[in-house]
């Protein structure tokens, strides 16, 4: 053990007489351990809202999706063009799609809906919403006489419909007649209904095969509005994108998850900034009690400093002396918050007990996904600035000189 080590531990645990220093000195280590233990705590819960949130958008949409200038070309030779895709690196599904804008009518009144024409069989390797739909299945999109409908709880409830109920399904492309332009109107069974937990998307999203969104759109055989594509890792999205582009050439491009949602995720990070620069000042707090703490101890140890560097200690010793009381408080603190924020993170996480309201949220409990970097960069941060608030109290005691300190003793 150095002598800087020993007398900053001296100082600090061992104060019969100066009582109100040392409960000082506990203050600053609970202010420090109540703000790690926040930042744990906030952090935790905006990374596991963050994630359910960004898993209920790439579940009902694809990390990508492949566009053309020239619509036509897309489904000009669809098996090799599909082949192309999938032997990208990088590349794990592809599925073809349909994308419009029409409204449902049943009992229950009308509703704008988006449209999606997907193939059933490929859907669910490329989608994960569809894996595991509340009700119904996805076979039976094609159901012999009537054509089936997949749709979201929330407009199931709104139109008032079930499984094997009938709903109408209004195109704005008109077709021709007698009187002029009318709709196009057709007949769906529902097939099957599913919850996301997102209202946007169970309000407002249905699916039905691609031959049917087809014939109720009026459009060619054949013709597709792209084709969405799943990607190894999402977070790469972008090189694998690259590569597409570089594979498929003019006029394909590629848009990605990131891109497209990119407002979106911006200001999310935002706020986790925010709130990390906010919860950040609990930390100050708990430094400046450090200031405080080593003011009035340097003020009570005026003489023990001047014997010290008597004896030979040097000012930088002396320094040292100071930095390590500051550096210990600064760690037991960081210690504690650590104790707490992840005690109470894995109690949350195990246990559940504060819920939310489904109706309001995308999910009924409170999320929490503590992550190794963010505990790191925590600490990292409550240890700098517990070590700049021993900074001067640390420089005020080197200065003192012996001959001063000890001449009315």
């Amino acid at each position: 053990m150095s002598f800087e080590f020993f007398v900053a531990s001296r100082y600090l645990f061992s104060r019969r007489k100066q009582t109100f220093i040392y409960v000082i000195s506990l203050m600053s280590i609970l202010g420090v351990a109540l703000g790690v233990g926040a930042l744990v705590l906030v952090l935790g819960v905006y990374n596991g809202l963050t994630t359910d949130m960004r898993d209920k958008i790439l579940g009902a949409n694809a990390h990508g999706i492949i566009l053309s200038y020239d619509s036509a070309v897309l489904g000009r030779d669809l098996p090799k063009l599909l082949d192309n895709i999938r032997n990208t690196p990088g590349v794990t599904g592809a599925m073809p799609f349909i994308y419009s804008e029409v409204m449902l009518s049943a009992g229950g009144g009308v509703k704008g809906v988006v449209l999606r024409g997907i193939d059933p069989v490929i859907a669910p390797h490329v989608l994960s919403m569809l894996r595991h739909i509340g009700e119904g299945s996805l076979d039976a999109l094609e159901n012999g006489d009537a054509q089936g409908i997949i749709i979201g709880d929330e407009l199931a409830k709104r139109l008032g419909l079930f499984i094997g109920g009938r709903v109408n399904l209004l195109s704005p492309a008109g077709q021709k007649g007698a009187a002029g332009y009318t709709p196009r109107v057709k007949a769906f069974e529902v097939a099957g209904i599913f919850k996301t937990g997102m209202y946007e998307y169970d309000s407002s999203l249905a699916f039905v095969s691609l031959p049917a969104a087809r014939e109720v759109l009026g459009l060619p055989a054949g013709f597709l509005s792209g084709i969405e594509i799943t990607v190894r890792d999402l977070f790469r999205a972008d090189e694998t994108a690259i590569k597409l582009s570089e594979e498929l050439g003019a006029p394909f491009y590629v848009r990605t998850w990131m891109e497209m949602n990119a407002n979106l995720f911006a200001a999310l990070k935002l706020e986790k900034i925010g709130m990390f620069i906010l919860l950040a000042m609990v930390v100050m707090i708990g430094s400046f009690s450090i200031v405080t703490s080593l003011v009035m101890l340097v003020m009570e140890k005026t003489r023990d400093i001047a014997v010290m560097m008597s004896m030979g200690a040097t000012r930088r010793m002396i320094r040292r002396i100071f930095i390590l009381q500051g550096c210990i408080i600064g760690l037991t603190g960081t210690m504690l918050g650590y104790c707490f924020g992840l005690g109470v993170g894995w109690l949350l996480k195990r246990y559940r007990f504060i819920k939310l309201p489904e109706n309001v949220y995308t999910l009924d409990h409170l999320p929490i996904m503590i992550t190794v970097p963010d505990v790191l960069l925590i600490g990292a941060s409550a240890m700098l600035l517990c070590f700049l608030a021993t900074l001067y109290p640390a420089r005020q005691a080197a200065r003192l000189e012996p001959a001063d300190a000890l001449r009315y003793e």
